[in-house]
């Protein structure tokens, strides 16, 4: 039984490994970084992201990462390396390390110089290292990685160029040795410049000492600013902090090589960038482990010309003198980048509220011009009215004017026989011219009024009284009542009523209404035929009142009766009451018709606000 199971495993092992079917899940990688310095740094926190997201994105297999900060400039003595390699040997011991990257060149020669191997069997990747480290020095096979190329040159040149009066350059640098190794990089560059400007290198001073000679620079100079991690006494110092404090402190503008120093007071450079390099580590981890045993070496600069916009502004440098295809960082946003929504809405707004007020202001012009029409039209029209009116009375002017033509020619021929008589009465011939003149002017006062009421005016509006447009009117149609024997009667408001009104319009307004009353009562019985008008103080307003003892106003009639063209006469052609409300309403009034209470008739009613 025993042998059978055996074989059943086997064959089921076979046969899943033939079919492509995994035996167990992929064995988990280790991967031990070893930074010289502390990970939380900037720079290299970039950079162990940029690996990470790079391998961990490329790669099929689970892995697991170590880090080991070993802080090599604050503490590089032998014996702390000697530590360092015994610390890891035995905390590694029992942990299988598949791929060791050193970053930089004191993490590599931990790992190089040593003569007992701290991962032995392990494959290395480096990155950071000059392509100048190995010299003729050959590699073990295991060892590949990334080299990089620092040019301080470009950045010198890019300076010189913003700022072509320089006489001084001073470059500012640590005096550990990465940074001593790296300064002696820059100065190489920066040979052939000699004979263009005065260098002048600042390693050993103590750091109160360097901020206090940076901020007494003489003019025409310009710092460059290298890495700084001790300075003249030993004492370790971050740089991207350092950068910080001597542009801050410095009196001239400073430059430097490194993007992530950009942002911290540096005016800009012709900068690499480390997080870059993580993510071309990665890519040879990656090969290493899928079991090529020497991924090679990769030569790289990432380099860009970079800006601080703020510091531009500082020591007023045109954007127009940077290179072509530089990049700003910091940049302000000008009023139109914050605020282009708000400003477009706005604009937008104005617009249309533009266009609006433009048509609100066209169609104003055009109702101002059809209201001066419509007035013109109407102060035709009531002259029309007017004519037509005198028109109807014309049998009882004639008859007024008739009475004292015929009066003074009586007293003219009488006049005439007692001047004949041999002794004529003086006296009595006055008492005749008195009467003669009397007559003339009664008749000169028909023509008078007649004139005045059918003359042509535009609409002139004066302090007028009521009272006296009333008076004025009743004894203009005095004759054409009696023509047709109505009485007309009067009940005037002893106070003042005084409008601001056009005097002939108002006497229209109520000669049309009273001879409307003589209309309607035309049908009733003569001892019955009677228009009463009366006055009266109503609030803000003076009331105007014509009632006729006719048959008074349907409701169906009283809704339309002010309509144009509408009439309730036979032979009317229905402009009279609707002339009357537009003349009414061109006074700011109100006119209204209704039956008298209690009685026949209609009643209609016109109030004018007091003046």
């Amino acid at each position: 039984m025993k042998l059978r199971g055996a074989l059943q495993v086997v064959c089921t092992t076979l046969l899943m490994s033939m079919s492509g079917i995994p035996l167990a899940l992929s064995a988990t990688r280790s991967i031990i970084l070893l930074f010289d310095e502390r990970p939380e740094l900037p720079g290299l926190a970039r950079l162990d992201a940029e690996f990470v997201e790079k391998f961990t994105a490329d790669s099929a297999e689970p892995v697991e990462f170590f880090r080991e900060p070993m802080d090599l400039t604050r503490f590089s003595s032998d014996a702390h390396k000697e530590l360092l390699r015994d610390y890891l040997r035995k905390k590694y011991a029992d942990k299988p390390i598949d791929v060791t990257v050193a970053i930089r060149q004191p993490a590599l020669d931990l790992l190089l110089n040593s003569a007992d191997p701290l991962f032995p069997g392990t494959a290395i990747v480096f990155l950071g290292v000059d392509p100048g480290y190995f010299g003729a020095r050959p590699l073990p096979s295991h060892v590949s990685g990334v080299l990089v190329t620092r040019d301080f040159a470009p950045t010198l040149e890019l300076a010189l160029r913003l700022h072509p009066t320089t006489e001084n350059v001073v470059v500012v640098s640590g005096g550990s040795e990465i940074d001593l190794k790296l300064l002696d990089t820059a100065k190489k560059q920066f040979q052939p410049y000699d004979g263009r400007v005065s260098f002048r290198y600042w390693t050993a001073l103590p750091m109160q000492e360097l901020l206090k000679e940076l901020s007494q620079l003489p003019p025409r100079t310009i710092v460059l600013y290298t890495t700084f991690f001790r300075d003249g006494t030993g004492q370790a110092f971050v740089p991207h902090e350092v950068v910080e404090q001597v542009s801050k402190a410095a009196s001239g503008p400073v430059y430097g090589f490194i993007d992530q120093y950009v942002g911290r007071g540096l005016v800009g450079g012709d900068v690499y960038s480390f997080a870059e390099h993580g993510g071309k580590a990665a890519a040879l981890a990656l090969q290493v482990l899928s079991g090529k045993t020497n991924a090679g070496f990769v030569m790289t600069r990432s380099s860009k010309v970079l800006f601080d916009w703020r510091q531009l502004q500082r020591w007023k440098i045109s954007e127009s003198g940077l290179p072509p295809g530089s990049e700003i960082l910091f940049r302000e946003p000008n009023v139109w980048e914050t605020y282009r929504w708000p400003i477009l809405a706005v604009c937008t707004v104005l617009l249309l509220q533009g266009c609006l007020i433009t048509l609100l202001m066209l169609e104003r012009h055009r109702r101002s011009s059809a209201e001066t029409e419509a007035r013109q039209r109407m102060v035709e029209l009531a002259h029309v009215n007017r004519f037509s009116t005198a028109g109807e009375m014309a049998a009882g002017i004639a008859h007024e004017i008739n009475q004292p033509l015929g009066a003074i020619l009586n007293n003219a021929e009488t006049a005439k026989i007692m001047l004949k008589s041999p002794s004529p009465d003086l006296k009595q011939i006055e008492e005749i011219v008195d009467d003669i003149q009397r007559d003339n002017s009664r008749a000169a006062d028909v023509v008078r009024t007649l004139r005045s009421f059918i003359k042509k005016v535009p609409l002139q509006k004066n302090a007028v009284d009521v009272n006296d447009q009333i008076a004025e009117t009743l004894k203009f149609l005095a004759p054409e009542a009696r023509s047709r024997q109505v009485v007309l009667r009067s009940r005037l408001n002893g106070a003042l009523l005084r409008i601001s009104g056009d005097p002939i319009q108002l006497q229209q307004v109520f000669s049309n209404l009273i001879l409307n009353g003589f209309d309607a009562t035309s049908e009733t019985t003569q001892s019955e035929r009677a228009v009463t008008v009366a006055t009266m103080r109503n609030g803000r307003f003076a009331e105007i009142s014509i009632a006729d003892t006719g048959p008074g106003v349907s409701e169906d009639a009283a809704k339309k009766i002010f309509d144009p063209f509408y009439s309730t006469k036979d032979h009317g052609m229905g402009m009279g009451l609707s002339i009357v409300r537009t003349i009414v309403e061109a006074h700011h009034g109100q006119i209204e018709v209704d039956k008298r209470n209690g009685a026949n008739g209609a009643v209609f009613r016109v109030k004018l606000p007091l003046a």
